[in-house]
């Protein structure tokens, strides 16, 4: 709708004739006239002035939908909020599951040292040495089982034990044998 028709229009609306709207804006009835055939354009304060007069806003005087521009910036605005949350929601979610797998991770990882760690670590090796049988054990308690041995022959195997490598141990113990004359099974 053009400015002269809304003039018009908002004039008969309040069943006013144009001698009296001239009359309230200071100008002449031609003038008002002019206006509503399209003629003619109110100036700036003109303008102002007849919105005033209506009470109506100068974008609804002059055609503009402010409402309807307004309702879509604000739909526009609620959308790109919805889809911000969307994100915040999505990234907030991963961000649970990242910290549930790391936490996983952790747990299993724990498991696995504690189920190392219970590993019996032990062995067994059989020797001769001058026609005696000496039955050796070594145990994850860092305890070395040899019945039939001297003290003196403990006191020189012992050194030779790595409880890290018990399978070095084994072959130092054999070593030990044979260098004394004797053998290992």
């Amino acid at each position: 709708m053009n400015l002269g028709k809304k003039i018009f229009e908002l004039r008969k609306n309040k069943h006013l004739s144009q001698e009296q709207v001239a009359e309230k804006l200071h100008v002449t009835r031609q003038t008002v006239s002019n206006w509503e055939l399209g003629e003619t354009s109110p100036d700036l304060n003109q303008a102002k002035e007849l919105a005033k007069f209506f009470a109506v806003s100068l974008d609804e005087l002059v055609g503009l939908d402010s409402q309807n521009i307004l309702q879509k910036k604000v739909s526009n605005v609620e959308k790109l909020a919805g889809v911000i949350l969307t994100i915040l929601k999505i990234m907030g979610i991963l961000f649970i599951l990242y910290l549930f797998f790391i936490l996983i991770a952790i747990i299993c990882f724990s498991n696995i040292k504690s189920e190392n760690k219970n590993i019996s670590i032990s062995g067994n090796i059989t020797c001769t040495l001058k026609n005696e049988i000496y039955e050796i054990s070594l145990n994850d308690k860092q305890e070395m089982n040899c019945p039939n041995c001297s003290t003196k022959m403990i006191n020189e195997l012992a050194p030779l034990i790595n409880w890290e490598n018990l399978d070095q141990s084994f072959i130092d113990i054999e070593n030990y044998f044979r260098q004394n004359g004797g053998n290992c099974l």
